[in-house]
């Protein structure tokens, strides 16, 4: 944990500091070595969603205001408690998520935060990415710019966060440098939580665009406004259009979601 109480504020692990944890009120340990980043640690974690924190996480995590970071969660029904990564104004969920995930926890972490975003570190596999960049050039591209079609998301993405209910934003990078500016790696992709008939859809944007929206406010609205402007009665394999559409190989034309069908490019 970044964040322990002490006396009612919140204080980040520092040799010879007391802290007690604000989930379950237990003391903490400021753990301060020279390897691993400072942190706050559970004699016993309070919280089984919890997972050991990296740099990539800790990265993640200053991008946002102090005060939104490890933010405590409360089911009023159940009245189960839980630290979320990231809670914005808008009362939206951002959690970094590093290590694998049980399937069971992922659904179980999603019914309790709901208007939330996964970020996932995509270089803890190494095949991940490999994977990821194998099928990279078979994305189809939409009218819509930054917007892919895929019809076998297994094949781009790890299996794990297939069936996620909720946005899954798979980051590359990682804490690693890239090739340059033309390197993929440098944006981040999302998977999002709804098909266009078989198809998968991805929304690739920079860093700095998804952190502009989650900070100000607009990132539910643009991805409910996208999501309420694509029927899924419209895909290319629906009751509508029995036809699938066959991709250009010359990078001619673009596949139009709307009307399920391949548009000429105005300029080529």
């Amino acid at each position: 944990m970044k964040y322990a109480l002490n006396n009612g504020a919140r204080i980040e692990a520092s040799k010879g500091t007391r802290g007690t944890c604000p989930c379950c009120g237990s003391e903490l340990i400021a753990r301060c070595g020279d390897i691993k980043i400072h942190h706050w640690a559970h004699k016993s974690s309070c919280d089984p969603w919890w997972e050991t924190e990296t740099e990539w996480h800790r990265l993640w995590k200053n991008r946002y205001p102090p005060k939104w970071q490890e933010f405590l969660t409360l089911d009023e029904e159940t009245g189960e408690r839980h630290i979320a990564d990231v809670k914005t104004e808008a009362d939206l969920i951002i959690e970094f998520q590093h290590s694998a995930i049980d399937p069971q926890e992922r659904l179980q972490r999603e019914r309790h935060y709901k208007n939330l975003i996964w970020v996932v570190d995509g270089t803890r596999l190494k095949r991940d990415f490999k994977r990821f960049s194998n099928q990279y050039n078979e994305l189809i591209k939409t009218n819509k710019p930054g917007i892919f079609l895929i019809d076998h998301d297994e094949g781009i993405f790890n299996k794990s966060w297939l069936t996620s209910s909720v946005p899954v934003i798979f980051d590359f990078k990682g804490i690693n440098p890239t090739d340059g500016d033309h390197d993929i790696r440098n944006s981040l992709y999302c998977l999002l939580q709804i098909k266009l008939g078989r198809y998968s859809i991805i929304a690739e944007f920079s860093r700095e665009a998804f952190i502009k929206s989650t900070i100000n406010g607009t990132w539910s609205i643009h991805i409910q406004n996208f999501i309420n402007a694509i029927s899924p009665k419209k895909a290319p394999d629906s009751h509508q259009n029995q036809t699938n559409p066959t991709k250009p190989k010359d990078g001619s034309h673009f596949f139009d979601p709307k009307s399920g069908k391949w548009k000429r490019r105005t300029r080529w």
